[in-house]
């Protein structure tokens, strides 16, 4: 007896489930498959063309981005010259650690902001502001502010340096800087700053190289042989870079090679 009931309710309701999926409509069934998925990562049109994100894949965009952050900071700004000078500049007057890493890196943040105010702000007028206004759609501001960014590094990149990578990417010649991909001209411009850092690093070396080679002839022609000749140049080599001013010389000079957009 039990299991003619079960039956039966089986039946009732297979019956139910037919009957209501042949009253559903055509148009709200393939609306339900359009609709179907993770509702998280859905895509929504607003019925004028213009995609709206979820929030889920908004906060995925947003982490993605502060990912990617710092090597756009170190492959698209000024701040790679200016570290590697730096360096070069702590390691000749032979400080060991002073100034401490942390303080170079906040110099070179520093300078890197400076250097690239009036790009930042070229990005803000035809980018970012309108994007935020509602003014632009995402695809038209990252076409602007790619733009922007790359007039400044054409400008700051070597010739020899982008037609090497061109001709290795088997590009023709690029009539303007728009029309430069990023695939050649972030390696370009990475291979540019490198070359330039280390020339300049070269041009701050030779003076304190030149005292040392003197501190250590002094010291040999005296006889002290145990006395370190790095040790008694060091003074030397601080009050040198004091009195002519040093810091103020080299990172005006940082920031006056770099050409503004």
């Amino acid at each position: 007896m039990k299991e003619l009931i079960t039956s039966a309710k089986t039946k009732l309701a297979f019956v139910i489930f037919v009957i209501t999926s042949l009253s559903i409509d055509p148009a709200m069934s393939q609306e339900i498959q359009v609709n179907s998925g993770l509702p998280a990562f859905n895509v929504f049109d607003d019925g004028s063309g213009v995609a709206t994100y979820s929030l889920s894949l908004q906060i995925l965009a947003l982490m993605t981005f502060l990912t990617v952050l710092p090597s756009l900071v170190l492959g698209m700004t000024s701040f790679t010259r200016v570290i590697i000078v730096l360096s070069i500049l702590r390691q000749a007057m032979g400080t060991q650690q002073t100034p401490p890493n942390q303080v170079l890196i906040a110099i070179a943040l520093f300078l890197t902001f400076f250097i690239m105010t009036p790009t930042f702000n070229e990005l803000n007028e035809v980018a970012i502001s309108p994007y935020l206004d509602g003014q632009m759609s995402a695809e038209n501001a990252l076409a602007s502010g790619s733009d922007a960014m790359k007039a400044f590094l054409v400008n700051n990149t070597r010739e020899n340096d982008l037609v090497m990578f061109a001709d290795m990417a088997g590009d023709d010649k690029y009539e303007t800087s728009e029309e430069v991909p990023l695939s050649v001209l972030l390696p370009a411009f990475i291979t540019s700053e490198l070359k330039t850092a280390f020339q300049i690093g070269f041009l701050l070396f030779l003076p304190f190289l030149v005292i040392d080679m003197v501190i250590a002839s002094i010291l040999m022609s005296l006889g002290m042989m145990m006395l370190s000749p790095m040790l008694v140049a060091l003074p030397f080599k601080l009050l040198l870079f004091v009195l002519v001013d040093g810091w103020a010389m080299t990172v005006g000079s940082l920031a006056a090679t770099y050409a503004q957009v």
